[in-house]
């Protein structure tokens, strides 16, 4: 396989794997958060509790979340030196802010969300729902989904360059 092979199979990679994840956070800010908001604390708490646990799967995990940022890791090292570098470096630091973001905020809010247990046997489910602090979770998912979305734009257009070069 030439450099220039792996280079482009490397791009469309990330481009793919970003424009999952990016799809994903924008999904959660413009329906999925929208639509848990109007519903009452015990619809809310089991309903998110479910969306966490379905979501860490192989597809989302290896074909979105973790693949976008090896794909976009791997195709910064395979274009050192070309010139869509800057535009794939672009791509991944923006990634970086999101993934350190989902690490650091979302995550540790959904994790509490799902050790409060089942909804059912909660005795205040408006102070666990409180504590979740659905603001503080939507305003960083939704810096999640503007700065995957630029990684995602970044990454087209590197690889549009990288056609135009080799083709």
């Amino acid at each position: 396989m030439s450099l220039d092979t792996l280079r482009t199979l490397l791009l469309m990679a990330g481009t793919l794997t970003m424009g999952l994840v990016a799809g994903t956070f924008a999904l959660y800010a413009h329906t999925v958060m929208p639509g848990l908001r109007t519903t009452d604390d015990r619809t809310f708490v089991g309903a998110f509790q479910a969306l966490d646990r379905a979501i860490i799967n192989p597809w989302f995990m290896a074909g979105g979340f973790l693949g976008a940022l090896v794909s976009t890791l791997g195709a910064a090292v395979a274009t050192v030196g070309e010139a869509t570098f800057g535009w794939v470096v672009a791509a991944l630091l923006l990634y970086l802010f999101a993934f350190v973001a989902t690490v650091a905020v979302n995550v540790p809010l959904n994790d509490a969300l799902k050790a409060a247990g089942d909804p059912a046997t909660i005795a205040d489910l408006g102070v666990v729902r409180e504590r979740f602090d659905e603001a503080r979770w939507a305003a960083w998912n939704l810096a999640r989904t503007f700065t995957t979305l630029g990684a995602f734009g970044c990454l087209a257009w590197a690889l549009l360059l990288h056609g135009r070069a080799t083709g």
